[in-house]
């Protein structure tokens, strides 16, 4: 870093024709609407040349917006501290501590990737807007920033004095002049086939949901009523009235075909989806932790440090399962555009999965561990109050429908008997020496396991019911997630509190990074 460093800066000036770009396509739909309106008032030159001339207006307005608001952000790398200055009217000043930042993700969307531009994300472990953002910055620059703040942060409490007008220069960047940096390792890559594979797992109706989404609010731009039921019948009436002659069971058969429709749609948007999510993921185990990119269309580059790494969730489904594919994700301090679970491997063997495992310090459970289950008599008034609400359901029904409807939520209570019985004798939980484990479902298994060095608390919840029947939940504090285990018999809860206790206070947590800065053993 050089002196200038401390001077405020402004964002790339390409985020300004971002922006702009981005302001603009919101008036699309706006525009769109109004040019229906002026093509339907046919001969109509004075509405013309009264609308044209303000749409005009509203478009450099915009455009003078998005200068401003370039203009007037600027951002400063402090010695001890991230400072942002934005707003045009009124002014906003903001500055996070480098103590507060767990990590500096870099996002790439569609529109600033044309640019070469980055959004420069400084995740600070609460999530939401507490946050901090540039957008947007070039790729060169965002990497820079990013390496500074980490190498800031991680030299904070070694830090000298700085004289006045005299550059700061970290141990970590004196080191980087005097060996090299080492190289990355790759330890869990995707290419186009795998993507491809993954999408055909992932069928997903949304483009379907979408587009009846759209008829329905945008069905005065159609040229026909598409809930129009009597519409529909006289267009059937013609070539469809064969069909309609054939009886229910030719009926049946022509919905079944409508529904087999939808598959191929269902199969073509998973595969488009995963891949646009998915394309060109690559995880590589670097000096600061495990470095994520992935994307086609908006390219994220996320790196977790293994050291702040406090659980896995591993998780399949019920068809991949049994081709042997599964899915890793880390929990960790840093937060994700996509929650608190980062995804590591999102479609792998368990071979490449326990690799990685090794890689975060943790173990998959052992062959001879105990595993238990939920107190009977969890299940038994998870049953009962499903039954209640169904014989409720069912009085309703039999006042407010003369057709004997009310049946169905009556039949509805054995079904529900019978797979709440069949996830209480999967679901298993376990405690080992150094972690814990949370097993649910049977037909896609999830299994979750934290350290439990690395909980932040341990707490006993009953409400009125499990205080009445002796069983509770258990809130197994992570910061950067949530892990709870419910039906464990009161006496039990107690157990496990306090061995979890003594192992998060007999661990002095100084030493839990190493000089690599991953996990200690």
């Amino acid at each position: 870093m050089t002196g200038e460093a401390a001077a405020p800066r402004r964002t790339n000036p390409m985020s300004f024709a971002v922006r702009a770009v981005g302001l603009l396509a919101q008036l699309v739909v706006p525009v769109v609407l109004g040019g229906v309106a002026i093509l339907n008032r046919e001969g109509d030159a004075g509405f013309l040349a009264f609308a044209v001339p303000i749409l005009i207006v509203v478009i450099l307005l915009n455009v003078l917006v998005a200068y401003l608001q370039w203009a007037r952000l600027t951002y400063t790398i402090g010695e001890s501290d991230v400072r942002v200055e934005s707003g045009v009217l009124s002014r906003s000043a903001r500055s996070v501590p480098y103590d507060r930042i767990q990590d500096v993700s870099l996002e790439q969307k569609l529109l600033p990737r044309l640019f070469g531009l980055v959004e420069v994300k400084f995740e600070t472990g609460a999530g939401g807007g507490d946050d901090l953002t540039l957008a947007y910055l070039s790729e060169a620059e965002g990497e820079r920033l990013r390496e500074v703040v980490r190498d800031r942060k991680d030299d904070e409490p070694a830090r000298a004095p700085v004289l006045s007008g005299a550059p700061f220069v970290s141990s970590a960047e004196m080191a980087k002049e005097t060996k090299p940096a080492p190289q990355a390792e790759t330890v869990f890559a995707m290419d186009t086939g795998r993507i491809l594979t993954f999408g055909l797992f992932e069928f997903s109706l949304a483009v379907v949901a979408v587009l009846f989404g759209a008829a329905q609010q945008l069905d005065f731009l159609l040229p026909f009523d598409p809930w129009d039921v009597e519409g529909w019948q006289q267009q059937l009436a013609g070539p469809g009235q064969w069909l309609a002659g054939l009886g229910p069971v030719a009926k049946a058969a022509g919905i079944a075909l409508a529904i087999a429709a939808l598959v191929p749609v269902g199969i073509a948007t998973g595969v488009i989806r995963t891949a646009l999510r998915e394309w060109d993921f690559r995880l590589e185990h670097t000096p600061k932790g495990l470095r994520r990119r992935r994307g086609l269309l908006t390219r994220t580059d996320l790196v977790m440090p293994l050291h702040r790494v406090q659980a896995l969730r591993m998780e399949t489904g019920f068809i991949r399962r049994r081709f042997g594919w599964h899915a890793l994700k880390i929990v960790s301090l840093a937060s994700d555009s996509e929650g608190a679970n980062h995804d590591a491997v999102p479609f792998g063997t368990l071979a490449e999965i326990d690799r990685l495992i090794g890689l975060t310090g943790f173990h998959r459970p052992a062959e001879d561990v105990t595993w238990l289950r939920a107190t009977p008599r969890y299940f038994i008034d998870r049953v009962v109050g499903a039954s209640i609400a169904l014989v409720i359901l069912a009085i309703v029904a039999a006042i407010a429908v003369e057709e004997p409807l009310w049946i169905l939520p009556l039949l509805a209570i054995v079904p529900i008997a019978g797979l709440g019985w069949w996830r209480w004798k999967r679901d298993r939980r376990a405690l080992d020496q150094d972690q814990i484990y949370n097993r649910i479902g049977s037909l896609a298994p999830k299994l979750s396991i934290a350290s439990r060095v690395k909980l932040q608390s341990v707490e006993i919840a009953q409400g009125p019911i499990a205080r009445w029947r002796g069983y509770a939940t258990l809130h197994l504090g992570l910061a950067g997630g949530k892990f709870r285990i419910k039906g464990v018999p009161l006496a039990q809860a107690e157990d496990w509190r306090a061995h979890i206790c003594r192992s998060m206070a007999g661990t002095d947590f100084s030493r839990l990074l190493d000089t690599k800065g991953s996990a200690a053993a």
